[in-house]
């Protein structure tokens, strides 16, 4: 077992993306540490809505090999592995868009140790989280192995 054996993690979806785009890039590593159990996602109301959104659009996908039935049946894998949070206080970080405060405040209620995610300047908020690391996927890679 890994020294990152049960690490809770928020995979944010533009992780999700990254992997469905590059066969082996950090992101793809870090989706299948996740469902290989290397790694304990969570994921809630919100970040499942956003999923969803994400994954039916095209334009995103359009140099993925992956099939929208590829996309949706590695989005089912995913959810497999998350153990859903239900987040029941609002710490409104007041992140740089107003959208994203959900995913800080998802992995706060969740017990994350890390949000892994590509854009670290979503992040950049007023209200901290000592506990909470903002990783790329490459960053936390590196830091676990």
């Amino acid at each position: 077992m890994s020294l990152m054996a049960g690490i809770v993690v928020l995979v944010d979806t533009s992780v999700f993306v990254a992997a469905l785009k590059s066969a082996d890039g950090a992101a793809r590593q870090v989706l299948r540490l996740c469902l290989q159990g290397e790694l304990s996602p969570i994921i809630g109301h919100k970040l499942f809505l956003e999923y969803s959104d994400v994954l039916k659009r095209p334009k995103l996908f359009e140099n993925s090999p992956a099939t929208p039935e590829d996309r949706g049946a590695l989005f089912h894998g995913f959810l497999s592995v998350c153990r859903w949070v239900n987040i029941f206080f609002l710490w409104r970080p007041n992140l740089p868009d107003e959208g994203d405060n959900h995913v800080l405040e998802l992995a706060v209620a969740g017990g994350a140790a890390v949000v892994i995610t590509h854009n670290l300047s979503d992040f950049a908020g007023e209200l901290r989280f000592p506990g909470i690391q903002i990783l790329t996927p490459g960053q936390f890679l590196k830091l676990t192995r």
